[in-house]
């Protein structure tokens, strides 16, 4: 791209633009929250050979958290009302070039690991292809965005319009922690971050989701079945 030039929008982009603008009308506020990924790593590494993606197992956690907590899975659209969703469809926010499309994982909550990581395989190679149907990338109940990957430890995202919240994961890292008994450990440790619409979600709410989700992922035998 030669400096100095002005470049008009990508249909991707313009729609980014629009939602990002329609999303400051909304109240949001932000909760954050730290938890030990050590089992969680461990799982993965036993069951990365059966195909199974950590993406899959972060929307499986998140989904089973969310099934306790359905007021985190709510969205509001008028101001007046809001809707408990029925279904928990987990969007996860992927780089294309030029832009962002968040595929969604369909009932995330009650679709098996396995299913869950072949899903998401079949949705990132469509959404690389531009094939992804309106349906694969609207119908989010939650979405997760994640820059861990990218060594990001903690990072505040938008709240997609007409969703309830969306948590930004950071990298899980190595981190020296001092144990209940005095004694000096290492633990691996993420930090979430959710951003939620305060119309809808008090702080008590997601205080309450994130230590579910923290006690499914420190203890994550759950996400296998």
């Amino acid at each position: 791209m030669e400096l100095g030039t002005v470049v008009p929008f990508t249909t991707m982009q313009g729609a980014v633009s629009r939602n990002m603008v329609e999303s400051l009308a909304v109240p949001t506020f932000r909760v954050g929250y730290t938890i030990t990924t050590d089992a969680l790593d461990a799982l993965y590494k036993k069951i990365k050979s059966k195909g199974v993606t950590m993406t899959a197992l972060l929307a499986k956690a998140t989904a089973l958290a969310l099934v306790k907590h359905p007021v985190v899975n709510s969205s509001c659209r008028d101001g007046k009302s809001f809707t408990y969703n029925s279904s928990i469809n987990i969007a996860v926010a992927v780089a294309m070039d030029g832009g962002l499309i968040t595929p969604v994982l369909q009932d995330a909550d009650k679709v098996d690991i396995y299913s869950l990581s072949r899903k998401w395989k079949e949705l990132v190679d469509k959404a690389r292809a531009k094939q992804l149907q309106p349906h694969e990338y609207t119908t989010g109940t939650f979405t997760l965005s994640n820059l861990g990957m990218f060594g990001v430890d903690r990072f505040d995202a938008i709240l997609p319009p007409g969703t309830g919240a969306i948590m930004a994961v950071g990298a899980s890292q190595p981190t020296v922690v001092a144990t209940k008994d005095g004694r000096i450990g290492m633990k691996s440790q993420m930090q979430v971050n959710v951003t939620a619409d305060h119309r809808v979600i008090y702080g008590a709410d997601l205080a309450s989701f994130l230590q579910t989700l923290a006690k499914i992922i420190e203890d994550p035998k759950d996400l296998t079945f």
